[in-house]
Formats: structure tokens, sequence, C-alpha cells
């Protein structure tokens, strides 16, 4: 931090942090080498995550395109609101806390179909059927098999 009055650079102190209703910080900051205040904001660098699709392509990560899936794969089911954006939420946060820039559509795929076996299998195999492309119904089958097998 450079002190204005003086050009000190990185001796101060923090006297007084505050938030903003802007999601930023206020602090109030004290030059030791000439006693002056001064006032800094600190805001939060968010750097947007993208998605690569299977034609390698590149988008901005969108929640809502995970939602209206879920809610087509959990229509007529004991999934509530809250339980998808959970998922959502989780995922999200999952991708964050990896620093990952960048994510392929397989991946959050998959962790979206994890997430969503957990709480309800027929929901995760209405997904996974379109998220998958099943092309008949012997992928179908094997996919449940695969299901009760892990069951056991």
């Amino acid at each position: 931090m450079k002190c204005p009055s003086c050009g000190c650079i990185d001796n101060s102190k923090v006297v007084d942090s505050r938030p903003t209703e802007d999601y930023s910080i206020r602090r109030r900051r004290e030059c030791l080498e000439c006693h002056k205040r001064f006032t800094t904001y600190e805001i939060i660098d968010e750097v947007p995550i993208s998605v690569i699709k299977k034609n390698k392509t590149k988008e901005i990560f969108d929640p809502n395109k995970i939602i209206s899936g879920l809610r087509r794969a959990c229509y007529k089911r004991p999934v509530s609101e809250v339980q998808i954006a959970g998922i959502v939420s989780e995922i999200e946060a999952d991708i964050s806390n990896s620093l990952k820039r960048e994510v392929t559509s397989a991946e959050l795929g998959n962790m979206v179909m994890a997430k969503l076996k957990e709480i309800d299998e027929v929901s995760y195999v209405r997904f996974a059927s379109v998220y998958r492309e099943f092309k008949d119904v012997e992928t179908f089958l094997r996919e449940l098999k695969m299901l009760t097998e892990n069951k056991q």
C-alpha cells in the first residue's frame, strides 16, 4: 500500500475495517512514517469459470443451465428446489475450491450425476440418459445394471 501523502510503500497499519453495501471492504489506514490516515477499498476479484463443451467451444459457466437440466430430470420426483439449489451450489463451490478456471462439460456432467445419484436414483437415470445420450435400450440397461451393482 502506498501512502498518498509521503509516498512510503508498504509501511501502514489498518486502523479500522468495515464492509460496504457493494460487497467491498473499506479500510482506514495509518502511515507509520508520516502518521497520516487514508482510506482504501478492497474488492473481491472473481475470475469467471469457463466450460469447455464437447465441440471445443468455450462459454461462461451458467448455473441456470444445470438447474434447468435437474428440474427436467427431477420432474414429479421427491426432489425439492432446495435440494436442486444445493447440488448447484456444491458444484460451484467444488469448482471454485479446485482453483480451476476451466472445466469440461464432461467433468461438470459427472459432478451433477454424482450429486444426483445420492439424492434420487430415478432422477439420476433420467439425467444420465440425456447427458450420456443413450442410443438404445441396451445402453440404458447397462447403466441400470451398474447402478444396481454399486448398491450391493
